[in-house]
């Protein structure tokens, strides 16, 4: 039974309506596209096929056929092969083979000990909210990813975002605040996601020994790409050991499902007991990990010859339109919201899978094409992307 108080609950969607209608009006609405299917470096749209700009499947793993096919043969039969944990980690929801992904991932980094999460975001999240409280502080730079923000949002703490990439902006940022926290959080991505830059770690390293600070470090876009262990570039520039926490994900170069965080034993059982994210989360699909341990221990060759057509790529794409990048992510900035989407679809009709990245991902006047190399893109294929944008801007 309700009280009728004489207040009227009438149920209206005007004001979500209007809120869309805003975001059409700014070219700024978002729908999710009606892919059919991916394979290789291709997929079919509306059945017009496409080359794959838009993805994060950088070694083009996880439509590998003779890699699915090869596990699905040799682990069918084995009990783990099923597609529910049905539980969290700390109950049910765990096995031997999540334990050896861990160990797995932990060894690849030259960490005591890893922690599995859902999704990078997740892990992000779980991760930042809980290293700090009321009386800590984190110094983050000011292009990292959403699940870095509303970590520090969620974590109640006070933080400090410094210009991207600005070092001398964060050293004057903890010149001003860092005594007046107990603990404090350096955070960075290594190469970032929208502008496909790298950051100067070694001088986050600097910073963080002279200032009392940790420092955390998210490989997502590195992991399996740079690195002779694959570790991101912090494993290429062999300071590994220097960083105090790494998250990356599965999800992108693996062609696997899932997030982890690396680092001291301490930091991973305080996280298995203090991150939400972790604790209150049905753990991954054990089908899912078993993908992960078989690509990681039967086939990192391969991943490696993959990671080297990639950086090949990577070197020739950059030399071609002659810029410093050194990432397969390339951005093509436009500003406009509404012209960044005609040249979108434009180049989805020459067949090139473009999307246009507009605010909030991106900051206002800086829509872009993010363009996403992958290990299976060849050399001429680019270089006709390339020459067909120069024409459309």
């Amino acid at each position: 039974m309700f009280l009728n108080l004489g207040l009227d609950y009438t149920y209206s969607m005007d004001f979500y309506n209007t809120e869309i209608e805003k975001l059409k009006e700014k070219d700024n609405f978002r729908s999710i596209p009606d892919i059919e299917e991916k394979y290789g470096k291709y997929l079919r749209v509306n059945s017009n096929t496409m080359l794959n700009l838009s993805s994060n499947d950088y070694l083009n793993i996880s439509t590998e056929r003779s890699l699915i096919e090869e596990f699905i043969s040799e682990k069918i039969n084995k009990n783990e092969f099923i597609f529910s944990s049905a539980s969290a980690r700390l109950l049910t929801g765990t096995s031997n083979i999540y334990n050896r992904l861990e160990n797995n991932l932990a060894k690849m980094f030259k960490k005591e000990a890893c922690l599995l999460f859902n999704t990078g975001y997740q892990c992000n999240l779980g991760t930042v909210s809980s290293l700090v409280n009321r009386d800590d502080v984190i110094f983050s730079d000011k292009l990292n990813h959403a699940s870095i923000i509303d970590g520090m949002k969620l974590s109640l703490t006070k933080f400090f975002r410094y210009k991207h990439l600005d070092y001398d902006n964060l050293e004057d940022l903890l010149k001003k605040h860092r005594n007046n926290y107990k603990k404090a959080v350096i955070i960075s991505e290594s190469v970032f996601s929208m502008d496909g830059d790298i950051a100067d770690i070694k001088k986050l390293i600097e910073l963080k020994n002279k200032y009392n600070c940790m420092l955390m470090i998210d490989e997502a876009h590195a992991f399996g790409i740079f690195g002779d262990n694959l570790a991101g570039i912090c494993d290429k520039e062999n300071i590994l050991s220097e960083v105090d926490i790494i998250t990356a994900t599965l999800g992108k170069s693996f062609g696997s499902m899932g997030a982890f965080c690396v680092s001291s034993r301490t930091i991973i059982d305080y996280l298995i007991n203090k991150a939400d994210s972790f604790i209150f989360s049905t753990a991954l699909p054990s089908v899912n990990v078993m993908w992960s341990n078989f690509l990681i221990e039967e086939k990192i060759d391969f991943i490696k010859s993959k990671s080297k057509k990639l950086n090949n790529i990577i070197k020739e794409a950059h030399q071609y339109i002659n810029d410093n990048g050194k990432t397969q992510i390339i951005p093509v900035i436009i500003g406009d919201n509404a012209k960044t989407v005609k040249i979108a679809l434009e180049l989805q009709s020459k067949g090139f899978f473009v999307l246009p990245v507009r605010p909030p991902t991106v900051p206002v006047n800086t829509s872009r094409l993010r363009l996403s190399l992958t290990a299976d893109i060849t050399t001429n294929e680019f270089k006709l992307l390339a020459d067909t944008i120069k024409r459309a801007l």
